[in-house]
C-alpha cells in the first residue's frame, strides 16, 4: 500500500480516495472512504486509456455484474460502480474494504506457505470456483494478484480474464506482458477453455504459494510454452500431504483434473471457513494485515482546501518525468529494512513458439527517461512517494513474462465476406492498423483488424505498434463458412479474450464476465465423462429451466413421485420426474399452494379463491370448489396458507370480516358506530371426498387478520400447531413474555384441549414434534426436547457460540440438527446424546439449512442460500456438495433465491429460482 501520487484521482463517486492498495497493468486499487457513512472501500479503477476502449469497458463492467452475482462468503459484494456512460468520468467499482494481503506480497514477507494455510486457501478458492461451474460458467481470472489473504480466509477480486490481465504488467512500448506460467495446455493449443482450466491455474495457484516459485518456469523462457504444454511440474517442494492433489489439478488432460467441489473437500473437509476458525496467517502476515488495517483506518480524509488543490494540480501541472518529481514531506517514509526483492535478469518479455509477432512489427520503443523499469516487464516505482508499510517486498518473479498482448480496437467497419480459415491457421493481430482493403492481405483466413497498443501508466499514450501482438493456433474452422456477422462476433470475443492471455478455440464457452458470447460453432463429439471423485456432485439425471419469459417460481412440489408441480404469479406448470420435461402448464392455478395428490388420479392445488383438482396428463381443470360456495355461511372468506396435511386431510387458517351492529342506545343518547371484525377460524377438509371436516374459531392473525399456522406434530388423538410470530397480534405478542406456545387441537372435532408455553423457547424459535408427543425446540444457542403435554423438560444439546438451531428433521431414532453457524448434526431421539456434527463449508451468516432426508432415509441433504451439501445421514460423511450461481449471462438477473430440495425415490430435486437439477442419491 503506497500514499497517492500527484496524478491519482481524489474522488470516486461517493468514495473519497485516502491511498494506493496495489496496481496491474490494467488498472489500480485504492482504499477509499465514504465521509457520510463513514465506510471504507476498496476501489478498482481501470486505466483511463483502457477505459476508452469500448471492448475493454464493457468486459470490466460486465466482470463487475459477476462479482455482484458470486457475493457472499469469499466474495465481497460490490458497493458502487462508475460509468463513463452514465457521467461518470472514470471506469471503476468499488467493494467493502476487508483487511488483506495480496497472496504475492504475503510471500514476499513470509515465504511459501504452511499447510494449514495451503488448505484453507485453496479450499476457499475451490468453493469458489464450484459456483461459477455448477452454471456452467469459467472464472478465467485466477492469478497471484488476484487473491488476497484477510484473517478469516483468502479474497477472490477478478471474475473473468481481466482479472489475468490484472497481475499482468505494462512492459515498454506499453505492451501488457502476461506471464506464460498461469496459461493452460489447451489455452497454448488453442483449445476451447472449461471449467478444468480453472483448476489448471488453481494448482499452479498452490504451488506458487506452497514454494514461492511456479511450476515450468525453470529453464529457457522461449520453451514456456512447451514445457507448459508438455513437462510433468516440479512440486518436490510442495507438503507431502498436497502433492497429490496439486499434481492432478495440473494433468496434461482437463479430463484428468478433479472438479472444484472435489478439491474443497480433499481440502476442508469442515470448509475453508471451518478450518481457519481461530486464525489461519502464520505470525508475520497475522500481524501485517492488522497493521494495515490500523493504518487504513487511521487515514484522514484531506482538507476539502488540500483536495482541491490537488485537483487543480492534476488539471494545471505539465506532466514530468518520475524522477523528477518533489517529495512530498507529508508522505509516509519507507521504514528502515524494508527489504526489496531482487527480479531476476532473464525476466525480458520473448517470444515463445507457439506466441510468434508478425515479422513487420518494429521494434519496442525504448523506456521514458526516468522510468525505473529495467527492461523485465515492471512498472516503475515512483519516486515521490514510498510505502505504508513494511509489507512491500515483491517475490522473486520466476514465471516469466513471454508474451505480449494489445488489445483490438472496437470494429467499426463491416466485415468483409468471410472465408473459412485453414486448420491451425494462426490469429495474428498486426501492430500497424489495416483496413480491409489494404493491399496484402490475402484471401486464406479472416482480414486483419486494427489494434492499439496499451500505454504503460500515466506518462502518457504510447503509438500503436510497440511490439508483438498474440498468435496463437485456432481449431480447424467447421464447414460451411459462418457468415459475416458471426465471423465478427466471433473475431471479436477472441480479440477480447487476449486481454487475459486466452484464446477460446471454435466451441462456444460460457465464460463470466465476457461482454460478447461466441457462438458454437461445431458438431464435436461429447466430452468423455469425467471420473467421479470423492465430493463430487453427480451427474444430474436431468436439468429443467424454468422460462424467463414466465414469473419466477413461487411453490414446488412433488405429487405421486411422478410430477414436479411449479406455481408461479401466472400460472401452475408440472413436470415430469423421470425426464425433466414440461408436460403441461394451466393459468387456472397461478399464485397456488403446494400440490397434493387427491387420490391416485388428481392433482389438488389450493389458489387464492378456490381449490382446484386438475389432470395430471394435461393440467385440465377436473373439480373446481369457490370458496363462495364451499364456505357460503363465511362470505368474503380469505384462506390461509396450508398448515400441513395428512393423508386426505388438509389444515388451514381462514378468516372473514363481519360487522358488529352497534348495541341500541339508552334514551336521549345517539346510537354507536357498528365496527368491523375479523373472525378466524382453522379448518379440515377433506380433499379426496371433497367437503369439510370440521372448523373451530381460533384467535384473529395480525391484520389483516389471517393467523399463519403451522403443524409441527400429529398424534393419533390431535395435532399440535404453532402460530408463526410475525401473525400474532401486539396484544398476543406482550401477553406471550417471548416465550413460545403451542395448541393441541382434537382430529375429530377441532376442539381445541390445550395451550401449553415452553420455557425460553422464544415466539421464532424453530420447533418441531414427534408421534409420541416430544417436542424439540430452539432454546437460545442450545437444542431442547420437552414433553408436550407436561412441558417437562427432557434434554438439552448444545449449540455453537453465537448461532442457534433451525428447524430439526424427525427420522426414526435420529433426530438431524441444523444451525446457522452451518453445522448439521444428528442426536439420537431419546436421549440427545450427540452421534455426529459436521459443516456444510459455507462462510457467512444467514439462516440455518433447510434439511430434507432422501427417500430411503440414507442421504441428508441440508441447503442454504449458498449451496447444497449432501451427508450421509447414519454417521455425517459429507458426500457431496453442489452450487448454481445461476444465469451466466453478465447482463442477466443477479440470483439472490436460496436453494430448495425435495426428496423421492432414488432422487432429490434441487431447486434455485427458475433452476431444478434431479440428483441421483442413495
Amino acid at each position: 500500500m503506497e500514499a497517492l501520487r500527484q496524478d491519482d484521482p481524489r474522488r470516486f463517486g461517493r468514495f473519497t480516495t485516502l491511498a494506493r492498495f496495489d496496481e496491474g497493468a490494467s488498472a489500480v486499487r485504492y482504499v477509499a472512504r465514504d465521509i457520510a457513512s463513514g465506510e471504507t472501500a476498496l476501489i478498482t479503477a481501470a486505466r483511463p486509456e483502457l477505459a476508452a476502449v469500448p471492448v475493454f469497458s464493457r468486459r470490466f463492467q460486465a466482470e463487475a455484474r459477476t462479482a455482484e452475482r458470486l457475493a457472499g462468503g469469499w466474495v465481497t459484494p460490490p458497493l458502487d460502480t462508475g460509468d463513463p456512460a452514465d457521467g461518470a468520468e472514470l471506469l471503476w467499482t468499488a467493494a467493502g474494504y476487508v483487511p488483506a494481503l495480496p497472496l504475492a506480497e504475503a510471500i514476499g514477507i513470509a515465504g511459501p506457505l504452511p499447510e494449514r494455510a495451503l488448505r484453507i486457501l485453496g479450499a476457499g478458492i475451490a468453493e469458489i470456483l464450484s459456483r461459477v461451474h455448477a452454471a456452467g460458467s469459467v472464472l478465467q481470472g485466477l492469478a497471484p494478484g488476484t487473491v488476497l489473504l484477510a484473517s478469516d480466509g483468502p479474497r477472490l477480486t477478478a471474475f473473468g480474464p481481466l482479472g489475468a490481465a490484472a497481475s499482468a504488467e505494462a512492459g515498454p512500448g506499453g505492451q501488457l506482458s502476461v506471464r506464460l506460467g498461469y496459461l493452460t495446455p489447451e489455452q497454448i493449443e488453442g483449445k476451447e477453455v472449461s471449467a478444468a482450466s480453472d483448476l489448471f491455474v488453481l494448482g499452479l495457484l498452490l504451488a506458487y504459494a506452497a514454494t514461492g516459485t511456479t511450476p515450468f518456469t525453470e529453464g529457457p523462457a522461449e520453451e514456456a510454452t512447451r514445457r507448459i504444454a508438455e513437462d510433468e511440474p516440479e512440486l518436490d517442494a510442495v507438503p507431502e500431504e498436497l502433492r497429490e492433489l496439486i499434481a492432478n489439478c495440473l494433468a496434461k488432460d482437463p479430463d484428468q483434473r478433479p472438479t472444484a467441489g472435489t478439491v474443497a473437500a480433499e481440502l476442508a473437509l469442515e470448509g475453508a471457513a471451518g478450518l481457519a476458525r481461530g486464525g489461519w496467517l502464520p505470525e508475520p502476515l497475522a500481524a501485517a494485515v492488522t497493521d494495515q488495517e490500523a493504518r487504513v483506518l487511521a487515514l484522514e480524509v484531506p482538507e476539502e482546501g488540500d483536495a482541491e488543490a490537488a485537483e487543480a494540480d492534476q488539471a494545471d501541472a505539465p506532466a514530468a518525468p518520475e524522477d523528477a518529481r518533489p517529495e512530498d514531506p507529508r508522505t509516509l517514509r519507507e521504514p528502515e529494512g524494508a527489504r526489496t526483492a531482487p527480479e531476476p535478469e532473464d525476466a525480458r518479455p520473448v517470444d515463445a513458439p507457439a506466441l510468434r509477432k508478425p515479422a513487420d512489427a518494429p521494434a519496442p520503443a525504448p523506456a521514458p527517461a526516468g522510468n525505473a523499469d529495467t527492461g523485465n516487464g515492471d512498472i516503475g516505482e515512483d519516486r515521490g512517494t514510498t510505502r505504508f508499510l513494511n509489507t512491500g517486498p515483491r517475490p522473486p518473479q520466476n514465471d516469466r513474462p513471454t508474451t505480449q498482448l494489445a488489445l483490438p480496437h472496437e470494429l467499426t467497419a463491416p466485415a468483409p465476406a468471410a472465408h473459412p480459415v485453414q486448420p491451425a491457421a494462426p490469429l495474428a493481430l498486426p501492430a500497424a492498423p489495416v483496413t480491409p482493403q489494404q493491399p496484402g492481405h490475402t484471401h486464406g483466413g479472416p482480414a486483419p483488424y486494427p489494434a492499439a497498443a496499451l500505454p504503460a501508466g500515466p506518462a502518457g499514450p504510447a503509438g500503436p505498434g510497440q511490439g508483438p501482438m498474440v498468435s496463437l493456433p485456432l481449431p480447424p474452422a467447421p464447414a460451411p463458412a459462418p457468415d459475416p456477422a458471426a465471423s465478427r462476433r466471433t473475431l471479436l470475443t477472441i480479440a477480447a479474450a487476449a486481454v487475459g492471455g486466452l484464446i477460446v478455440g471454435g466451441g462456444s464457452v460460457a465464460a463470466l464476465g465476457s461482454g460478447d458470447t461466441a457462438r458454437a460453432t461445431d458438431d464435436k463429439p461429447a466430452p468423455k465423462p469425467r471420473r467421479t471423485l470423492p465430493g463430487q456432485a453427480p451427474e444430474p439425471r436431468w436439468i429443467y429451466a424454468h422460462p424467463a419469459s414466465e414469473a419466477s417460481p413461487l411453490t414446488t412440489a412433488l405429487w405421486q413421485d411422478k410430477l414436479l408441480v411449479v406455481t408461479s404469479e401466472s400460472q401452475a406448470s408440472a413436470v415430469d420426474l423421470r425426464t425433466g420435461k414440461r408436460l403441461w402448464q394451466r393459468a387456472d392455478g397461478a399464485k397456488g399452494q403446494a400440490a397434493l395428490a387427491a387420490g391416485a388420479d388428481l392433482v389438488f392445488v389450493a389458489s387464492p379463491t378456490e381449490f382446484l383438482w386438475l389432470s395430471p396428463k394435461n393440467g385440465k381443470v377436473v373439480h373446481r370448489v369457490r370458496y363462495t360456495e364451499a364456505f357460503d355461511d363465511l362470505p368474503g372468506l380469505t384462506v390461509g396458507r396450508l398448515a400441513g396435511s395428512s393423508g386426505p386431510v388438509i389444515w388451514f387458517t381462514g378468516s372473514h370480516t363481519v360487522t358488529v351492529k352497534a348495541p341500541k342506545p339508552k334514551k336521549g343518547k345517539k346510537k354507536g358506530k357498528d365496527k368491523e371484525v375479523v373472525e378466524a377460524y382453522f379448518f379440515a377438509y377433506d380433499i379426496v371426498q371433497r367437503k369439510e371436516v370440521w372448523r373451530t374459531p381460533v384467535p384473529a392473525g395480525r391484520a389483516p387478520g389471517t393467523p399463519a399456522y403451522r403443524v409441527v406434530a400429529e398424534r393419533s388423538a390431535d395435532v399440535l400447531v404453532r402460530q408463526d410470530a410475525v401473525s400474532l397480534t401486539a396484544a398476543e405478542v406482550k401477553k406471550a413474555k417471548g416465550k413460545g406456545s403451542v395448541r393441541s387441537f382434537d382430529q375429530k372435532t377441532g376442539k381445541l384441549l390445550w395451550t401449553r408455553q415452553y420455557g425460553a423457547a422464544s415466539l421464532e424459535a424453530a420447533t418441531s414434534g414427534d408421534e409420541d408427543g416430544t417436542l424439540y425446540a430452539a432454546v437460545g444457542q442450545d437444542l431442547q426436547a420437552f414433553e408436550a403435554d407436561t412441558t417437562k423438560p427432557l434434554w438439552r444439546v448444545e449449540g455453537s457460540d453465537g448461532s442457534w438451531f433451525g428447524t430439526p428433521l424427525i427420522a426414526g431414532p435420529l433426530i438431524h440438527t441444523t444451525e446457522r453457524s452451518r453445522l448439521v448434526g444428528a442426536v439420537e431421539r431419546e436421549s440427545g446424546r450427540l452421534v455426529w456434527r459436521r459443516s456444510t463449508e459455507v462462510p457467512g451468516t444467514g439462516p440455518a439449512p433447510s434439511l430434507t432426508l432422501s427417500g430411503s432415509e440414507k442421504t441428508l441433504i441440508a441447503a442454504d442460500a449458498i449451496q447444497v451439501t449432501a451427508f450421509s445421514a447414519a454417521d455425517g460423511e459429507r458426500l457431496w456438495k453442489f452450487q448454481d450461481i445461476g444465469s451466466a449471462d453478465p447482463k442477466g438477473e443477479t440470483v439472490r433465491a436460496s436453494y430448495r430440495a425435495l426428496a423421492f425415490g432414488e432422487t432429490v430435486v434441487v431447486q434455485r429460482d427458475r433452476s431444478f437439477y434431479a440428483f441421483p442419491v442413495a
